[in-house]
């Protein structure tokens, strides 16, 4: 790419900043404007979930980010949306026309119709996969069942799988659907995965995810794993003692998450630890009922609630804890907080599970513990209470993750190499 630095990228995602703030969302706009920044003219396309029919342009660091909407999204919409959307169509070709991309990046397709790459094809556009996540073999994205709660290792003749869309959709009665529904979802698999083997290059940004998609019948050699890179802004330092271990956890408030298994690991300890929430309640707000009902439990100090956090905010309040929690229940692929925490200087209790297991060196830069065990929980964080140096120790050898300079470093040399294979 740096023999070509006029080289036109389209990033195609399903949802963006500022109506969502996940990792793969914010992944792309850090992607998008990085570039950007190096003079490559680069645009983003993206579905907003909205009433009625429609399209906005709007400019963000001469980034060119295209929404289109088709009505609000159920979870059955969603899905249904992969097989088409006539409207979505219409508003991706007209983005095709009007910025003439030379490669587009995948970042995620949920909600976004599959009929789009006839688009692709049919300019002979190359593109490149980032495997945020599961959504490729498993339809909800999360390897978590919605029947059951149970991490699943993907399909079992698709009909596990229609067991999940009905009990996401509220319709666990409608059983006999199950075959139908099987069906549907076994030639999504045949679609979706032909997408994968087409595409130039596949990125995962852990070797867990590497490996798993390998597992699930994906060549090994087509995937390259590249983390993705953080920066920390220039902040003061505030590593102000506690008297009693003050951990953060941010992300989404979500059962799968696993906060209330650290909310009630809290419980029947000797001392305290305080706990400060940060996330938007208003994702799940059943559930966020249930952490407040929880926090009701504790002294008013112990446990805060921070709201959703702006970027800077957080960076802000990482100077201000001793640790980073994430009790996760199900596979994180990458984890956006733990390497901010380590791009603060601050250490990491995880789950042992999926990415976190290879994000965090157990008695090295934080501690790893049973996933959704609130026992095990409650005797990590008694560890730090009875040790008042653990956390400090680990601080000590905690090491920053890979840049942003040097992620995009490496994201042009990918894609480089797609422009010179696909000219051949």
């Amino acid at each position: 790419m740096s023999d070509d630095p006029q080289l036109r990228v389209l990033h195609l995602v399903h949802q963006y900043p500022p109506d969502y703030l996940g990792g793969t969302e914010l992944y792309t706009q850090t992607v998008a404007k990085a570039l950007s920044a190096r003079d490559y003219p680069v645009a983003v396309f993206t579905r907003r979930n909205a009433d009625g029919v429609g399209s906005e342009d709007r400019l963000e660091a001469d980034v060119a980010v295209h929404m289109a909407w088709n009505g609000s999204l159920t979870p059955t919409q969603r899905f249904l949306s992969t097989f088409g959307n006539a409207d979505l169509e219409q508003a991706f070709g007209g983005i095709l026309e009007r910025f003439q991309p030379e490669l587009i990046h995948i970042q995620h397709l949920m909600g976004l119709p599959i009929t789009l790459l006839k688009q692709i094809r049919r300019r002979r556009i190359p593109f490149v996969v980032t495997l945020h996540d599961f959504w490729w073999v498993c339809a909800n994205a999360q390897l978590i069942t919605n029947y059951s709660g149970e991490i699943c290792d993907g399909p079992n003749l698709w009909i596990n799988c229609a067991r999940c869309a009905l009990a996401r959709s509220g319709r666990s009665a409608l059983w006999p659907a199950i075959p139908l529904l099987a069906g549907m979802l076994a030639r999504r698999d045949t679609v979706l995965g032909a997408i994968l083997r087409e595409a130039a290059q596949l990125i995962a940004p852990s070797h867990f995810v590497k490996d798993w998609y390998t597992n699930h019948g994906i060549p090994g050699d087509r995937i390259q794993v590249l983390p993705h890179g953080i920066d920390l802004p220039a902040l003061p330092s505030l590593r102000a003692s506690h008297a009693r271990p003050r951990l953060l956890y941010a992300g989404g408030l979500a059962w799968q998450k696993g906060v209330h298994v650290l909310m009630e690991a809290l419980a029947g300890m000797n001392g305290s630890c305080e706990l400060w929430i940060a996330g938007d309640e208003a994702f799940d707000p059943e559930y966020s009922r249930r952490l407040r009902a929880i926090a009701h439990g504790y002294p008013d100090s112990q446990i805060s609630f921070l709201g959703k956090l702006s970027r800077q905010d957080l960076w802000q309040t990482l100077t201000r804890v001793d640790a980073v929690v994430v009790p996760a229940l199900w596979y994180e692929t990458f984890s956006l907080i733990i390497h901010e925490a380590f791009a603060a200087g601050v250490p990491v209790i995880a789950s042992n599970l999926g990415a976190l297991a290879e994000a965090v060196h157990h008695e090295v830069d934080g501690l790893l513990v049973e996933a959704g065990s609130t026992r095990a929980w409650r005797q990590t964080l008694q560890r730090l209470i009875d040790d008042p140096t653990l956390l400090g120790k680990l601080r000590q050898q905690v090491r920053p993750p890979l840049g942003v300079d040097e992620h995009i470093a490496r994201l042009q040399r990918i894609y480089t190499e797609v422009i010179r294979s696909h000219g051949q």
